[in-house]
């Protein structure tokens, strides 16, 4: 009989969380909006998350470890909170503000608490959480997911990325990717890969040369350069087929293309008339325009993130140097003015720095620098480190490097802190570049 009656309320609680989640695909109990929680003493707010229960039998202990260690992960990662996952240290019988004791989490020293539940069954996932502010005692935000049980990982950074939007009023981009060239293969293939490095996914299989992906402004699409037909072509291709259109195949170079923040136009390097220029396209590759006019070489547009600009490489001062110029190619003025090789320039978010990659005595190195040119700040100092690109909120940098620590794509905060190689895997990476949210 009490087998019956725990079955009974199994069947009535996943019924119920059923319903709910459909009635609302994503339901948030508390729709708080910016909560501002400080420390003691200036300190970073210190976060348990305990891996969430299970409703119903069999429990996943293992699921339940990887959902605590990826919210975990992340934010340690963010660099405004120091996370933990932990065992309970009360029982909780229900999720409800009620039922949670906060002194034993508040005696250990903790600011926030990550609570949840799931039922995984028939290959179908139902996961809760719940934040709560500690030293308040206080619910600030609650999520419930429906899914496969294979996006585990990917509502696990859901969550994470909506504890980040709770405490510092900007969602988290821990639910974004990053594409990259690797040569895994044997040939330069692009591939896109959570920002973690997990779940990488070939974009192309031509078994040729491909360089330099970047994303559409919506994340739905890449454009990048292949040597797959002979000549360096630009083409674009949605992420959810394998359909490529070619853009650019004008005679020379098409090469190191970027998206401008409203997707509708494309800038990119063409050598049709000699030398290569930075020129802008339609985003299906007509109405070709040239913004410079100098025998130099002019490489890697970089659009501000009001579309008013753009950020390039050129070597008309006899070394590569960057430039900005607005977009119709009038006022170039020269960004850079220390080192002697500075190329790969991306505009940061936020529109106040550009990163880029810089040869010093020990390799190439990673740089941000202010818009008007002051502020030049080294932000890596082992092994080769080149092709950085901002995170959506501007919070990290992504880079590919060759260091003692091993080769890949590494992701780092902008103050150069939390390097982190996040691929996986043998071979060499490219050019990350990563999504928009």
């Amino acid at each position: 009989m009490e087998n019956q009656d725990n079955t009974y309320g199994y069947t009535i609680k996943l019924l119920l969380l059923v319903l709910l989640v459909v009635v609302l695909p994503s339901v948030l109990y508390a729709q708080a909006g910016y909560i501002e929680i400080t420390a003691p003493g200036n300190r970073l707010l210190k976060l348990a998350v305990v891996p969430p229960r299970s409703l119903g039998a069999p429990a996943n202990a293992e699921s339940a470890k990887l959902v605590s260690d990826i919210i975990t992960s992340d934010m340690n990662m963010s660099g405004v909170i120091i996370a933990e996952s932990r065992s309970q240290l009360s029982p909780v019988s229900e999720l409800l503000l009620a039922n949670v004791d906060f002194a034993p989490w508040q005696s250990a020293g903790f600011d926030l608490l990550v609570l949840g539940e799931y039922i995984l069954k028939d290959g179908q996932l139902i996961i809760e959480f719940r934040l709560f502010d500690v030293i308040n005692r206080k619910l600030i935000s609650a999520k419930r997911y429906l899914a496969s049980a294979k996006d585990l990982r990917r509502f696990s950074h859901t969550f994470a990325d909506e504890i980040l939007r709770v405490i510092t009023g900007e969602k988290g981009v821990f639910t974004t990717r990053i594409a990259y060239v690797s040569t895994l293969t044997g040939n330069k293939e692009i591939y896109v890969m959570d920002w973690d490095g997990y779940n990488p996914l070939p974009l192309t299989k031509n078994g040729s040369i491909n360089l330099n992906p970047d994303f559409s402004p919506d994340g739905s699409e890449i454009i990048f350069t292949s040597y797959k037909h002979g000549n360096p072509d630009l083409y674009r291709r949605s992420l959810s087929n394998t359909a490529e259109v070619v853009l650019s195949s004008r005679k020379g170079l098409n090469i190191t293309g970027s998206w401008s923040p409203d997707g509708n136009k494309i800038a990119l390097a063409l050598s049709k008339d000699g030398d290569a220029e930075i020129y802008t396209l339609d985003r299906d590759g007509s109405h070709p325009v040239r913004l410079t006019i100098n025998p130099a070489l002019d490489l890697y547009p970089a659009w501000s993130p009001n579309g008013n600009q753009i950020a390039f490489v050129s070597d008309r001062l006899g070394k590569p140097q960057i430039f900005i110029m607005n977009t119709d190619g009038s006022d170039v003025r020269r960004l850079t003015t220390s080192g002697s090789y500075n190329v790969n320039p991306r505009w940061s978010p936020k529109g106040d720095k550009i990163a880029y990659s810089r040869m010093t005595d020990g390799g190439f190195n990673i740089f941000t620098v202010a818009v008007d040119g002051s502020s030049d700040t080294q932000l890596t100092f082992d092994g080769n480190n080149e092709n950085p690109s901002w995170s959506a909120d501007g919070r990290f940098i992504c880079f590919s490097s060759k260091r003692s620590s091993g080769s890949g794509v590494y992701v780092m905060r902008t103050d150069g802190s939390g390097q982190t190689k996040v691929s996986q895997g043998k071979g060499t990476y490219y050019q990350p570049a990563w999504s928009s949210r």
